[in-house]
This record gives structure tokens, C-alpha cells and sequence, in this order.
């Protein structure tokens, strides 16, 4: 922790969020229970306005900073070597919560997540995933989300709550979800989030299919009459027969070492 305590201190957090210069497109503002600010709000010219923004965050308001592993040296560095040593693509995000204050309520992530502590003091509910292994698009929180969760889950209580305290990490696994809140009294809460973009055997999928266009058969023109109903049957048909010769053909000695060669500096979403 004595590098990041050095690099990304509370007062040096502050500085550079209300200074103006952190991309507007890198920053959310929320205050719960309400969604995100429109980027209007802390914004003046097209540019981040930091008058604004520090009004918005003694409203009470979180800030939100993404993508810290772009800007921040010590994290670009600690990002590398994450997927260096994990495979794992992975981003940081910093949040910055006034005391007696909350950004984001009740919601899971596609993603798992190490959370990082830096000053203040966050009280994390945790329940256990109410759908299994959420990824990407599928199982995200606003599209399967149902009006009796937060009920459902305050009634019952936490399956977990732990007060995180400076210098303190977290281990949010994927899907879990969470209610962190800022106490009443203290100094404000900072937070990093490095959020890992596990592999998973769908990612595998991806890769084994992806080398099959250099064969000319899975290039091949399907014309507009062949994409009925009826002819589209054999269409699919003939095509799942050559996607199975393609990969029974497959070197899995060459292809493991062109994964795992791909794990290490693929960045995009991939879980």
C-alpha cells in the first residue's frame, strides 16, 4: 500500500478531480437514490467544470473518476502487471463520497472487483447474486432487475457488512450484490475499484471460432433466398457440420499457446 498511499492520496485525489482536468467523458456524478447526473450538470463548454463539480460533491454527491489506469502512471503499471499475471483485462475507477452520503445503491456488476480503500470509512452490504455468473449484456442489473429485490433483500438483511477502513481491501466477486454507504461523521470516503474482466470458457469459444475465416467456407456468400426459414435449416445445418470439422481439425498445443499469448494484452470487454 506505501506506493499507493503516495501516488493517490485523499488531498492528491481531490486536487485532480476538482482541478478541471479529468476528462468529462471519465466522470459520473450520482447521488442515490437518483440515476446520474446528465454531463451538463458539471460541465461548461464541452469541458469539465470544476466549480461545478465541487458544488455537486458538497450537495452530496459521489464523483466518480474512470479509467485511472490511463492517466495514473503507478496504476498504469499495476493494471499491466494484474493481466500479466492474471490474464485478466482489468480497469480502475476512484470514487469520492461525502460523509452521510451514497452514490450507487443496491445493483451487481458484470465484473469481479478488488475494492481498495485510500481514506474514510465504507460500509459494504453484500448479498449473495440473485442470478448466476452475470456477463456483458446478459443478467445486467436494469435488465433483469425486478421492484421487489430491494424489499426482498432489506427484510432479509445482509448475507455480509463490513466497515472497509483506510489501507483495508475488499474481494467483490462477480454478480454479488452491493450497498455501500458513507457514515455520517468522518472525513470523506476514497475508494479504487480495479474491476477484472474474468476469462471465461464463452471467451475460449471466441477464440477457437475466430481463426475459422481464414477457411473459405465460412466465407462463402449465403444468398438472400437461402435465408428463409426453410433453407436457412440446412444453411445452419451445413454450417454447424464444417464449424465441428474446423475444430476437431484445430492444434489445441497451438492454439493454447495463441490464447493465452491473446489473455495478455487484450483490454476490451471480454467477460
Amino acid at each position: 500500500m506505501t506506493g499507493l498511499d503516495e501516488t493517490l492520496s485523499t488531498q492528491k485525489l481531490q486536487e485532480y478531480v476538482f482541478s478541471g482536468c479529468v476528462p468529462a467523458d471519465e466522470i459520473a456524478v450520482v447521488k442515490a437514490p437518483n440515476p446520474s447526473l446528465n454531463r451538463a450538470a458539471f460541465t461548461s463548454n464541452g469541458r469539465t467544470d470544476p466549480l461545478k463539480l465541487w458544488k455537486l460533491f458538497r450537495n452530496g454527491h459521489t464523483i466518480r473518476m474512470g479509467n485511472l489506469q490511463r492517466v495514473v502512471p503507478y496504476l498504469a503499471g499495476a493494471s499491466r502487471t494484474i493481466q500479466e499475471e492474471t490474464g485478466y483485462s482489468n480497469y480502475v475507477h476512484a470514487f469520492l463520497t461525502p460523509p452521510g452520503n451514497q452514490g450507487l445503491r443496491h445493483h451487481w456488476d458484470q465484473q469481479m472487483a478488488v475494492i481498495v480503500q485510500v481514506s474514510g470509512i465504507k460500509r459494504w452490504q453484500l448479498w449473495r447474486p440473485p442470478v448466476d455468473a452475470p456477463m456483458r449484456e446478459h443478467n445486467e442489473s436494469f435488465r433483469v432487475w425486478r421492484d421487489d429485490f430491494v424489499p426482498k433483500w432489506e427484510a432479509a438483511g445482509p448475507d455480509l457488512e463490513v466497515d472497509l477502513k483506510a489501507g483495508q481491501s475488499l474481494l467483490l466477486p462477480r454478480g454479488w450484490v452491493h450497498n455501500p454507504r458513507v457514515g455520517d461523521v468522518g472525513e470523506p470516503s476514497v475508494h479504487l475499484t480495479f474491476a477484472l474482466r474474468e476469462r471465461t470458457p464463452y471467451w475460449l469459444v471466441e477464440k477457437l471460432v475466430a481463426g475459422a475465416i481464414r477457411e473459405r467456407e465460412f466465407r462463402r456468400v449465403i444468398r438472400p433466398g437461402h435465408l428463409g426459414v426453410v433453407e436457412l435449416g440446412r444453411q445452419l445445418a451445413e454450417t454447424r457440420d464444417a464449424l465441428v470439422k474446423y475444430l476437431e481439425g484445430l492444434d489445441l498445443s497451438q492454439a493454447a499457446l495463441a490464447v493465452h499469448k491473446a489473455a495478455l494484452p487484450e483490454i476490451e470487454y471480454t467477460t
